[in-house]
């Protein structure tokens, strides 16, 4: 009974202090509690900004198919490759991504047995790629990353020859390729800074790259070497 007699008795100014204690608590609790809450949400936040994920890149270079005696049809070893490929990083070292290309031919037809010309010949490809990509990225402005991966091919092919129709198809196989992106931040910071500004992109790359493709149709490899060049953009 005393006990609560004595509580009861509190002064006035100490029962104010204690409830503005008590204000003051409750109030560090909810700003805790929020802290803790948005944490994750502004360090995803400050991660993204610093480690885009995106990346699409276009490129052109030479194909040197292994068709036999493709020189002696379209009178050099190589035709013109253009491409282009969108890919996802769930880490700053490794991307999965697929990827378009596109190259074409024309040439003389020559009847087998004489090897006399009997027409034009167009030859067209439309490869078509499915990767996983690793990167030898160690921090995020290295001016030169090294590259390397491979994956799944599908290849659309087409032949017309003049006169004589046009052979198509498909064939699956693979690829691999390897190659280094050069980082043109540094070369114009200004135009880099405008670039994320206005389109949302990080970075710039120039891409040199080494690609083999293996797809067989009829027991000829439609695949070849590549060597590509061209622009990445990171956002």
């Amino acid at each position: 009974m005393r006990t609560v007699f004595l509580l009861s008795r509190t002064s006035p100014s100490l029962q104010a202090q204690h409830a503005q204690g008590r204000r003051e608590l409750k109030k560090l609790t909810i700003m805790l509690i929020a802290l803790f809450l948005l944490a994750p949400a502004v360090y995803a936040e400050d991660t993204a900004l610093e480690a885009p994920h995106w990346t699409f890149d276009i490129k052109a270079g030479r194909f040197m198919p292994d068709l036999p005696d493709w020189r002696s049809y379209y009178s050099r070893n190589y035709v013109t490759e253009y491409g282009t490929s969108l890919a996802y990083k769930f880490i700053r070292q490794a991307e999965v991504g697929v990827e378009a290309g596109y190259l074409s031919a024309k040439g003389l037809a020559k009847a087998p047995a004489h090897q006399l010309n009997t027409g034009s010949v167009t030859y067209t490809l439309y490869p078509v790629n499915a990767f996983i990509l690793f990167r030898g990225i160690v921090k995020e402005n290295q001016w030169i990353v090294p590259y390397a991966g491979g994956g799944y091919t599908r290849m659309y092919y087409r032949e017309s020859i003049e006169d004589q129709g046009t052979i198509k198809g498909s064939a699956n196989g693979y690829h691999a390729r390897a190659g280094l992106q050069i980082l043109l931040d540094g070369l114009d910071p200004s135009a880099s800074g405008n670039m994320f500004i206005e389109y949302g992109i990080f970075h710039t790359y120039l891409i040199l790259e080494a690609r083999y493709t293996h797809a067989v149709v009829s027991s000829t490899n439609l695949g070849g070497k590549s060597y590509l060049a061209g622009l990445l953009f990171e956002f």
